[in-house]
């Protein structure tokens, strides 16, 4: 009796942004449909894929340390090949091979969609080989994706690449120029997302507020939400990387307007001293910061607002960083994320002299995380007692549920946790703040 041959088993890493989970999806969906068998143990799988993140320095270090991880596990004998994918490849290339002894293909972003034929050849290969191009300047069709979310919400992306010149910046260099999706090809993945489940959307882009400039359609963001607000089934929209300069009048409406667009805007803004900023070659000023936050909180007086700053830029002083905390206290963000900066290679900022000590940059660092550790801890103190609507996401064997109301979002955000759910993820529910807990919401369902 002839056996059955067994079938390749692939591992998969998918490492970074949202931008990239996107990537890691249609790579599992193109590996399932070749007839690969993907399995959650990656230390014992015969070919591993690694999709890496390569945007700032703790990035790449979490993204080699991943490939050396696996790497052990070839040496030892329990994996047979290891890819690596994603950004790291765009930013390093064939370097990597010496970077990390041992791995046998380097992918770039251009080659995404050719991931099964690349493991195919992998495993025939004696030879390590890359697959680098200048592809990754085509729109990429992300329709059909095996979701690593848990399906009730998913990332929606709605361009690639930015054409903005932040001076600490390495995405145009990872992601090439900025170029939206056409429309119907954002509207057909989104319908695609909703009939399988989805019932919240994160849109997702380097940069939301510029989509649809290079194609010439007018208030082409506002247009596009409003076309997806008519899919049946879809609940929350929610935006996400939104440049501040970028947010006009008639996105606001569209914004106020709206039954499935949540009262949530991330909009990173970086810093708000008006020489740091230019040293950082963003247009915005800190006047225009207050004016947007004024005529946000205005217009939406239930907005929940998150933003991104960098302490420690090349040249900044004591009192230009105590006029970013005091900022931060003026505007009281509901969720913030900092970073100190760091001199990526081939930026601008690399250059630029008057680096600020790491110790000084970690001491700044920690006052303003305090500083908005007390702002959002006064804020979950106040929603106590006040009603809910909640997004389940997960329910453990105790009927404790892990859910989200609409100011929180997936994977970033703090959560609401759900004393006695009753509901099964993906279900709306009505709840009632009745404690905090650090960051997150104890609520129960009413």
């Amino acid at each position: 009796m002839k056996r059955k041959k067994q079938k390749v088993t692939v591992g998969f890493i998918s490492l970074g942004c949202p931008k990239n989970s996107v990537d890691s999806e249609r790579m599992l969906a193109e590996i399932a449909e070749a007839g690969f068998l993907i399995t959650a143990d990656p230390d014992t799988a015969d070919v591993v894929v690694i999709n890496t993140c390569g945007f700032i320095a703790p990035a790449k270090a979490e993204s080699l340390e991943a490939i050396r991880h696996t790497l052990e596990h070839k040496l030892s004998g329990a994996v047979k090949k290891v890819i690596v994918a994603g950004c790291l490849p765009e930013r390093e290339g064939e370097q990597l091979f010496s970077q990390a002894e041992g791995i046998d293909a380097v992918v770039g972003l251009g080659q995404r969609d050719n991931i099964a034929g690349i493991i195919k050849k992998t495993l025939s290969r004696r030879h390590p080989a890359a697959y680098l191009n200048q592809s990754a300047q085509t729109i990429l069709d992300d329709r059909t994706r095996l979701l690593i979310t848990p399906g009730h919400w998913a990332y929606l992306r709605i361009s690639e690449g930015c054409n903005h010149r932040c001076s600490f910046c390495t995405i145009p260099a990872i992601r090439g120029r900025f170029r939206s999706k056409p429309p119907e090809l954002v509207l057909s993945e989104a319908g695609e997302l909703v009939s399988s489940g989805t019932v919240e959307l994160n849109i997702i882009a380097q940069d939301s507020t510029s989509y649809g400039r290079d194609l010439k359609i007018k208030n082409s963001l506002a247009a596009l939400i409003s076309e997806l607000e008519k899919i049946t089934g879809l609940s929350w929209i929610r935006l996400m990387y939104l440049y501040p300069t970028e947010i006009y009048d008639t996105l606001i409406d569209t914004i106020t307007k709206s039954e499935k667009i949540v009262h949530y805007l991330d909009i990173p803004i970086q810093h708000v001293n008006n020489t740091i900023l230019k040293a950082m070659r963003r247009p915005d000023s800190k006047d225009q910061l207050i004016r947007l936050i004024e005529k946000l909180r205005k217009a939406m007086p239930d907005i929940i607002l998150r933003t991104t700053v960098i302490v420690g830029f090349p040249g900044e002083t004591e009192h230009q960083f105590t006029e970013l905390l005091d900022f931060i206290k003026w505007a009281k963000f509901d969720a913030l994320g900092c970073f100190s900066f760091y001199p990526e290679s081939g930026t601008a900022a690399e250059k630029m002299p008057n680096h600020v000590s790491e110790k000084i940059k970690q001491q700044r660092l920690e006052e303003l995380m305090l500083t908005q550790q007390e702002i959002a801890f006064t804020k979950n103190k106040n929603r106590i007692g006040s009603q809910l609507t909640c997004l389940v996401d997960a329910v453990d064997s105790e009927n404790e549920g892990r859910g989200r109301f609409y100011g929180q979002a997936p994977d970033i955000d703090s959560i609401c946790i759900i004393k006695k759910c009753q509901a099964r993820p993906g279900k709306f529910i009505n709840t009632k703040v009745i404690g905090t807990k650090d960051y997150d919401l104890i609520v129960e369902q009413i």
